[in-house]
């Protein structure tokens, strides 16, 4: 990843644009106007996408790289576009890959986990390809872990973050995930965010036996807030806030 960015570096200063600090850049065009990296986001990272020095999996590495620099929602969002035209299956695999990567990294990458939880899931005709490949193909590794003392901390990381945004994936595609990480504690705080994403969450999915069985398992500070709501919620036969609007407040004032 490293090796992205500076690629992405690189490419940008041929193009003349520079990093000044606090997260602004200059363009040589109009040195009196430093952006964002927002700015330079929507500005730049579409023509980088249409370089046609490079092939189509090449512009996503070098997307990757202005990822890896600018942490902007909007380089998602290019990437995306750009894979909507794409018959070649190898930019849709270095994609996939750099989203796996960027998952397990120790740095949290906000785009990227937003990306997956408003583009990705939400679209029924995208979310069961999206969650397995951050997630579902790798559910033999959580089931049978090799062991305590050779723990694979990047998969554990990329699940929590999966599991965090995953409120929209519907529930048939989730629950051997969800399932999964039951078996390790680790996981529960992330697992209770993912159970109660997929009842607030205006497109959540949840069915609402498998996933009271699931939050009684979890190991949890009775304190945790909004967990005794979600608990009472989920045994009124509730599955969803927008289709039971009263009942989340109702148990909270209880």
């Amino acid at each position: 990843m490293d090796d992205d960015a500076e690629c992405a570096r690189k490419w940008l200063v041929a193009a003349g644009v520079t990093a000044v600090g606090d997260g602004m850049w200059l363009d040589a065009e109009t040195p009196g106007a430093p952006m964002t990296g927002n700015e330079l986001a929507h500005r730049w990272t579409s023509v980088a996408m249409t370089d046609p020095d490079l092939d189509g999996a090449g512009r996503l590495r070098l997307a990757f790289g202005f990822l890896d620099l600018l942490d902007d929602y909007w380089v998602t969002c290019e990437m995306g576009f750009a894979l909507e035209h794409e018959t070649d299956p190898a930019p849709a695999e270095v994609f996939w890959a750099g989203y796996r990567a960027r998952l397990e990294a120790e740095r949290a990458y906000e785009a990227v986990a937003y990306s997956l939880w408003v583009d990705w899931f939400e679209d029924r005709s995208t979310v069961e390809h999206a969650f397995a490949e951050v997630l579902g193909n790798d559910l033999p590794r959580l089931r049978h872990p090799s062991g305590e003392h050779d723990r694979d901390e990047p998969l554990l990381r990329r699940t929590r973050r999966v599991l965090e945004c995953s409120g929209p994936v519907p529930w048939p595609i989730k629950h051997p995930a969800y399932q999964a990480a039951t078996r390790l504690p680790e996981l529960h705080p992330a697992l209770f965010k993912a159970l109660r994403g997929s009842y607030l969450d205006l497109y959540g999915s949840l069915d609402v036996d498998p996933a009271l069985t699931i939050l009684r398992e979890l190991r949890l500070p009775p304190e945790t807030p909004d967990l005794a709501t979600l608990r009472t919620v989920l045994e009124g036969g509730h599955s969803n806030h927008y289709r039971s609007p009263k009942a989340w407040p109702a148990a909270a004032a209880s």
